[in-house]
């Protein structure tokens, strides 16, 4: 692919407000596409965290420190992330989600890129199931799952079979005969023996193809890491210290005055053989954390991979690159494990976008949410939009003056709880899907801090705030509460 012929504009491309041209050839996307990933990153302030290949891509692009999911479960995160479109009260509910059968008229992105002769890559998690949309990519493909099996099963089947991918044998025996096995694993292989690593290997052997293919692509790279089993190289686990890993503050309490409904019961991690049906021992907990911080250091070392490939093949000033995450993750914050809440811990999201076309680089603490994504690569990349379909914006603007201050909103929805983050609160109001009538609420004050420790819904001093707040739920997203699609 040659070169994008914009270097005449170099020094005026680090000014603010500057709209960049569409160059003669359409820029590459690259899409890495992250699942359980909280903005647990050096780059994001998480200083314990060991991620320096994520890190350096933060500061070549634009790094969002308020982004967050429209729904925090995977299968329905990805649905309204790769449709553009918010949930509603009948639609993208949860990881069951199937685009073709809820929104079977939507122009899906990947769908809109490869009706732009651009040659679409499905690799890895990209949406939640194998088989959802496979109209949309030029080529789909998952470690194992098209590999010949004796069970005579599909491939969505047979990757659902094995997609933990222990690699010491009594966990393997114990995955076979029981269908579950730990909730980690630090084994000493390679860091292409894990099914991430055979994800990374394809995706490089992508790049190298598509060099001399002269197409425009839009690549995928769907991470299972760091979702659970916390399964890592032993190397990666011992880059830190248990000794120095903590638990979060307030890990052994839920918010004071929180309502019953906005505690997840987190059944997920407990379908795990080693994780006790009540509370977390202490000692576990250290062991689940660690975990997760070895497999976002994995992560981190596979982007990496990926991305010198990128450069090796001279295709990073013309690849536009996407780092994001389907939803958060708690680590016991409030007693909470995994997702399946409204509060910021499950939320909120890492997002970088490098675009190589204008050379935008800093931090934003713009609002915004991944419905945004969408119309941000279309604009980005020349494509026009399907009417009447995408609800989120553009996020040009914010890449070209970091200063902007985005969203005044974003709607959060999980099962009834409907959620407006603002830029100085997060307000929930649990709802019955009967009749539309408000169950309870809750309120915390994000100006403190994201730690939502209390409920200051019944303060009088707050009365004006939600009255406010729930007048535009309840005006700004009818139609999502009452499932009007």
């Amino acid at each position: 692919m040659r070169k994008i012929p914009i270097l005449v504009f170099l020094a005026l491309l680090g000014c603010k407000g500057l709209k960049i041209k569409q160059p003669s050839t359409k820029p590459n996307v690259l899409l890495l596409y992250i699942d359980d990933l909280r903005p647990e990153l050096a780059s994001f302030g998480a200083k314990q965290i060991i991620s320096p290949n994520i890190d350096a891509l933060a500061s070549k692009g634009v790094k969002f420190t308020n982004a967050y999911s429209n729904v925090p479960v995977c299968g329905a995160s990805r649905a309204s992330m790769l449709t553009g479109m918010l949930p509603t009260k009948n639609r993208f509910l949860d990881y069951k989600t199937f685009v073709e059968k809820e929104v079977p008229k939507a122009i899906t992105l990947p769908q809109l890129f490869k009706n732009n002769n651009y040659t679409t890559i499905s690799n890895g998690k990209i949406y939640h199931h194998l088989d959802d949309k496979e109209i949309d990519w030029d080529e789909i493909w998952r470690p194992y799952a098209f590999d010949e099996n004796n069970k005579d099963m599909a491939p969505t089947d047979y990757w659902q079979s094995l997609w933990k991918d222990y690699q010491t044998q009594n966990n393997i025996s114990e995955y076979k005969k029981t269908n579950t096995g730990p909730a980690f694993e630090s084994a000493d292989v390679s860091d292409f023996t894990y099914i991430d690593g055979l994800l990374t290997e394809k995706v490089i052997r992508d790049i190298k193809k598509l060099k001399k293919s002269g197409k425009p692509f839009f690549l995928t790279a769907g991470f299972i890491s760091p979702h659970l089993p916390f399964n890592a190289p032993k190397k990666y686990w011992d880059l830190y210290d248990r000794s120095e890993i903590k638990q979060p503050e307030n890990y052994n309490y839920t918010p004071k005055d929180a309502p019953q409904l906005s505690i997840s019961d987190w059944a997920e991690m407990r379908a795990y053989s080693n994780i006790p049906k009540g509370p977390v021992p202490d000692s576990l907990a250290l062991k689940l954390i660690h975990g997760y911080y070895a497999t976002v250091s994995y992560t981190d070392a596979l982007i990496g991979k990926i991305l010198n490939e990128l450069k090796e093949q001279d295709l990073d000033q013309s690849t536009v690159v996407v780092f994001v995450s389907d939803h958060g993750y708690n680590l016991q914050e409030h007693t909470q494990w995994a997702k399946f809440t409204n509060y910021n811990t499950s939320t909120q999201v890492p997002l970088i976008i490098y675009n190589p076309l204008s050379k935008a680089n800093g931090s934003t603490k713009a609002l915004i949410d991944l419905v945004d994504i969408y119309p941000t690569l279309t604009e980005i990349c020349g494509l026009k939009t399907p009417k009447n379909q995408l609800d989120g914006v553009s996020l040009v603007p914010i890449l070209n003056n970091t200063e902007s201050k985005g969203k005044e909103h974003v709607l959060i929805k999980r099962t009834n709880g409907f959620t407006l983050k603002t830029r100085e609160f997060s307000y929930t109001e649990f709802i019955d899907p009967t009749d539309n009538s408000v169950i309870t609420t809750m309120l915390y004050d994000h100006r403190i801090n994201k730690k939502e420790n209390i409920n200051i819904v019944d303060k009088k001093e707050f009365k004006k705030t939600v009255l406010e707040l729930s007048s535009t739920l309840h005006s700004v997203y009818k139609n999502n509460i009452e499932g009007i699609n």
